[in-house]
Formats: structure tokens, C-alpha cells, sequence
């Protein structure tokens, strides 16, 4: 058996000397569809940005291809956000730059690519998330959920082995949210990458994930781990239950 992409251990993360979750300990499988869920305010970004060494860990390790992100030098940090893309909430692509640019940007910066070469895989990336055609378009020149799958773009730039997703669906209507639901499942499937998604989307994590952790706010820890289908079934607690089953008709819960 192959050694996870992702391992937590012990981990406790938060600002300061505030804890906001502590003592997690879970792992993500190569080709994996992840979903970190929990309510409002529990840590969901927090524990994201936390795994990607862009905040310190209050305790704990966390390990991506057996990297020690918290212990790790700044070289070896470096080498891992080559093995990562990253989609934010709002897509995050800079306002003054093109698509073309937006999606150049990385490898502009950590490959020795000809200028050709480049143009290549910029081109590939954007037709890749159905966007072939609007390389010269600027941000404010699309919509949103076109937005989100230029970032989606722009975080597949490197062909990285990990894609990391902070709350995709933010402000997507539900066709557009479906839209990317799909293209995360595609890009799993046919690209193999493994995917970590935070959400609290309902439709969104059960279409897509599987394999999942809930962070329990009030007990500030992990309560529930599993395909969320299947902890829909057979939910461990109330709180999950709760979660699960937001909005949904009496029918489905039956």
C-alpha cells in the first residue's frame, strides 16, 4: 500500500493562542476527493490554509508527500507548491492581467519554458475548464463562474498533484456550481489529481466526495469521517445529522 498524499497527526490549528480545532488526525488518498465540512466558523479555510503552510500550525504535523509542511524549510516549501494548485473563493485572478496572463503566471515563475511552449499549455489549461477562445478576456470582462474556471485554470498550470478548492460554489447560482462540480469530477477522473474541497454546500459534497471529515465546532475536533453518503445513512451523531440534512425533504431523509 502506497503512504497517503496527505496525513494529519495530532494537529491543532487557530490564531494566536485561540484553538479552534484541535488533535485532528486524518489522511487523503492519491486520486481522493476529500471534503473538509463543518458549520460556519469552524475552521474549514483555517485548516486548508493551515495544510498548505500559509498559516503556522498551532501543534502538530502535517504531511504531504511525507513533507513535514510545519518543519519543512522554505526550500522544500517551495518545491511543494509545485505539487499543489490552489482555487480560492473568489477565483482570485489579478484584475489587470488577462486570463492568458493570469494562467502564464505560474509558470512563468517556477518552469524554464520557452515563451511557446507556455502559450501551449496556457491554451490547453483554459480549453481544459471551457474557456478556449478567451485568453485575451480580463476578469471584469466574464462572469463569475467564468472567474472561478480561469482560477481552476490557473491552479492546473503546473499539472500538480493536489488541487486545493476553498468553498468553490461561493456565489455560483446552481447551474454554475453544478458546472464545477462536473469539472472537478472530470479533472479527478481523467487527470488522476487528487482533490481537497471545503464546503458546506450540501449538493456540491454529495456529488463529488469520497471521502470526508466533519469538524465538530463544538467539541472542536473531527466527529464524523466517511463518504458523506454514507454518513447520511448512518449518521454517528446529532450534529452531523443536522448537517447532512439541511434543507432536505422528508422524502430523501427516508
Amino acid at each position: 500500500m502506497t503512504s497517503p498524499i496527505i496525513k494529519a497527526q495530532n494537529l491543532s490549528i487557530g490564531y494566536d493562542n485561540r484553538v479552534i480545532m484541535n488533535r485532528l488526525c486524518f489522511e487523503v488518498k492519491q486520486g481522493d476527493i476529500f471534503i473538509i465540512m463543518g458549520g460556519s466558523g469552524c475552521g474549514k479555510s483555517t485548516l486548508l490554509r493551515t495544510i498548505i503552510g500559509l498559516l503556522p500550525a498551532l501543534n502538530g504535523h502535517v504531511f504531504i508527500n511525507e513533507i513535514d509542511i510545519v518543519t519543512a524549510t522554505e526550500k522544500k516549501k517551495k518545491h511543494l507548491v509545485t505539487q499543489c494548485g490552489i482555487l480560492y473563493q473568489s477565483g482570485a485572478l489579478f484584475s489587470s492581467m488577462s486570463l492568458f496572463e493570469n494562467v502564464a503566471l505560474p509558470l512563468e515563475q517556477y518552469t524554464s519554458y520557452s515563451a511557446k511552449k507556455i502559450r501551449e499549455i496556457v491554451r490547453f489549461k483554459l480549453a481544459l475548464v471551457g474557456l478556449a477562445g478567451f485568453e485575451d478576456f480580463y476578469p471584469s470582462e466574464i462572469s463569475g463562474g467564468m472567474r472561478k474556471r480561469a482560477g481552476l485554470a490557473r491552479a492546473l498550470a503546473l499539472d500538480p498533484e493536489i488541487v486545493f478548492f476553498d468553498e468553490p460554489s461561493a456565489g455560483l447560482d446552481p447551474v454554475n456550481s453544478k458546472h464545477l462540480d462536473d469539472l472537478i469530477l472530470e479533472i479527478n477522473k481523467i487527470l488522476g489529481t487528487t482533490i481537497v474541497v471545503v464546503t458546506h454546500e450540501l449538493s456540491s459534497l454529495f456529488n463529488i466526495g469520497k471521502n470526508s471529515i466533519f469538524l465538530d465546532g463544538s467539541i472542536k475536533t473531527i466527529s464524523a469521517r466517511g463518504n458523506p453518503n454514507d454518513l447520511l445513512k448512518n449518521p454517528p451523531n446529532e450534529r452531523v445529522l443536522a448537517f447532512l440534512t439541511r434543507g432536505i425533504s422528508n422524502e430523501k431523509k427516508s
